[in-house]
Order: C-alpha cells, then sequence, then structure tokens
C-alpha cells in the first residue's frame, strides 16, 4: 500500500481531520460541498401594503436562508425553495438531495422562524401570503451576488402556501413593485398552489416557463382554480404547464419519503370555496359577498386532507429532474 494513501486512511480515522477525510474520498453525489446560511432582510406586511408598494408601512425583519453550494466547479445553478404553511419540513429535503445529486445549488428560505412563526395553517391570517413574495426576491439579491451562482440559471420552487408565493412571484407587476435584485427567475415550478385569487394584471408574467404540479383529488387547493388561471395565461400567450396527477392528495410529493397514507389536517382553513379579486388600493374583496376577505368569511372552511403518494412523487420528481436538465443545459 502506497505511504501517501496509507498517511490519508490514517488522518481519515482522526476526528480532528474530518475534512481531509471528506477530500481524500469521494462524496456520494448528492451530499453539497458547502453549506452557507444567509440573514435575509426582509419586511412584514398585510397583502394591501404589498399590493400598493407601501414599504414603509412594513416592519423590518430577518428571516433566513440555507444555500448548499453542489458538487462542481465555477458558478452553478440553483433552485431556491419555499416551503408552505408548516414551515420548512422533510419532504424539502428530498427534494434539496435530488437537485444537489444533479449538480444543482439548493437555497431553502425560512419565511417563519425569523417572524416567531412554526405554523400558519389553522390560522392563515397570521401572517399575509404575499409576505413570502418578499422574502423571495430579497434571497434573489443575495443570490446574484454570490461567486458560486449563475444569476441566469436561478428557478424557484414553491409548495402550498410557497407554491401560490412561486406561482404568483412570476408577475411583472410585482417584480416592479419589490425585485431589486436586476435579475429574474429562469423558471417557477409551484407545487400544488393556491389559485383563487385574482390579482389586477395577473396574466402579465415573467417571460419565463412556468410548471404547475398539483393532484386531482387536492381539497385543501383545489386543481380548479388554477386550470381556470393556466387557460387565462395561456390566452395571453404564456408558457405554461399544469400537470395533474390522479389520487394525489395535498402534498403528494411526501411520498418520497415512503409516505402513502391520507389524512385530515385538523383545524387547517382552507380557501377552497372562496374567490378573492383585488380591488381598488390592492384591498383583497371576497367576490360573492362584494366586501373585504377576512378568514372570518363563511367561505373559509376547515380540515382538508393532506398525504403522500410515493407513485406520483417520484413521477413529478422525475418531471422537474427532466426539466431542469433541459433548462440548465446540463450534462
Amino acid at each position: 500500500m502506497p505511504t501517501a494513501f496509507r498517511v490519508a486512511m490514517a488522518l481519515c480515522i482522526s476526528t480532528l481531520f474530518v475534512g481531509i477525510c471528506a477530500n481524500a474520498q469521494s462524496l456520494p453525489r448528492e451530499v453539497a460541498t458547502r453549506a452557507e446560511i444567509y440573514p435575509i432582510p426582509s419586511l412584514t406586511l398585510s397583502d394591501q401594503q404589498f399590493l400598493s408598494g407601501d414599504a414603509a408601512a412594513g416592519k423590518p425583519v430577518t428571516v433566513a436562508g440555507e444555500l448548499r453550494v453542489a458538487q462542481g466547479s465555477g458558478k452553478l445553478p440553483v433552485v431556491v425553495l419555499m416551503h408552505g404553511s408548516s414551515g420548512v419540513g422533510t419532504t424539502t429535503e428530498a427534494w434539496v438531495h435530488a437537485f444537489n445529486a444533479m449538480g444543482i445549488s439548493t437555497f431553502v428560505i425560512d419565511g417563519f422562524s425569523g417572524r416567531g412563526l412554526t405554523v400558519v395553517g389553522p390560522n392563515q391570517a397570521l401572517l399575509g401570503r404575499l409576505n413570502l413574495v418578499i422574502d423571495i426576491y430579497r434571497s434573489l439579491e443575495i443570490l446574484a451576488k454570490h461567486p458560486r451562482v449563475d444569476p441566469d440559471r436561478i428557478v424557484l420552487m414553491g409548495f402550498s402556501r410557497g407554491g401560490q408565493a412561486t406561482l404568483y412571484a412570476s408577475l411583472e407587476r410585482f417584480h416592479k413593485l419589490w425585485n431589486k435584485s436586476g435579475i429574474q427567475f429562469a423558471a417557477y415550478i409551484p407545487f400544488y398552489p393556491d389559485c383563487s385569487t385574482t390579482y389586477q394584471n395577473d396574466t402579465d408574467v415573467a417571460v419565463r416557463p412556468i410548471r404547475i404540479f398539483h393532484g386531482t383529488p387536492d381539497d385543501y387547493n383545489p386543481v380548479k382554480s388554477c386550470k381556470a388561471f393556466v387557460e387565462r395565461l395561456k390566452t395571453a400567450g404564456r408558457d405554461v404547464v399544469l400537470t395533474e396527477y390522479p389520487d394525489s392528495a395535498h402534498g403528494f410529493d411526501s411520498g418520497l419519503l415512503g409516505v402513502n397514507t391520507v389524512a385530515v389536517s385538523t383545524g387547517a382553513q382552507t380557501v377552497r370555496n372562496c374567490q378573492i379579486k383585488e380591488g381598488d388600493g390592492g384591498v383583497l374583496m371576497n367576490a360573492d359577498t362584494k366586501a373585504p376577505f377576512t378568514y372570518k368569511d363563511s367561505c373559509v372552511e376547515l380540515n382538508p386532507h393532506v398525504g403522500g403518494n410515493p407513485a406520483t412523487a417520484a413521477e413529478s420528481r422525475k418531471a422537474v429532474v427532466e426539466f431542469l436538465q433541459a433548462l440548465f443545459k446540463l450534462g
């Protein structure tokens, strides 16, 4: 056995030289070479303040993001991941590993902890939904300047409440109001978003692909409203595709972790029977009552279902991987 190899392996045995050990052996592809935690200066504001561009009314807050730099050299592509109403969950880790294995870095945003929140499902009024769009744009400012990030190859992906934020972060109007990074995302990938709100000029989206993934029986954020929005986007000539999976409840991609059961999300609020439209001055209106929308409206219901489907989770992962391989021109 060569002397140099014996020395390297001896160093690996010592916990004092873990870094040297990692370099002496090849890492699994899904293991990032580096993790960096970033404070993200953001704002907490109402949806009305967001829609009217009233930054002065916002309360300064610092949220956080974790960048995992994938194996590879130079400037790498990145997928930004935005969580849903339960915060950053274990399913996010499965997606991070999938992307890191492709040589794509990941940036996971935590929009809750810095605001003193853990979950908002039982009380969605705790945080205006558009706050997560602010967090997303502020993260883009950080990534745009990072020496290991290719600013032309950053994709946004989100789940449920984060899927809604991902979908509407594509609006040109919102970019003009809040995105100060100087760049745009290369694509938008919302998973089971809520599409029940109609914003002014919401078919004027960035000239980038939008790929939505949803489940047919989803009774948390029903796919029906997303189909209607997608048809309006297609009529406007936008590059949008909705992939719908049967037997796939809300959160079906938890099947990536082997979850194959569906259960009631006890006490969680859903606007599945609400029609919400932006009115004058950025006020969100209940289209049925013609009054400002609140989570006390009769259309707001409780106890939707959530659960995983390993088969369709694997299908959606394959579809996302193939889409990113083509978009990022990966070998």
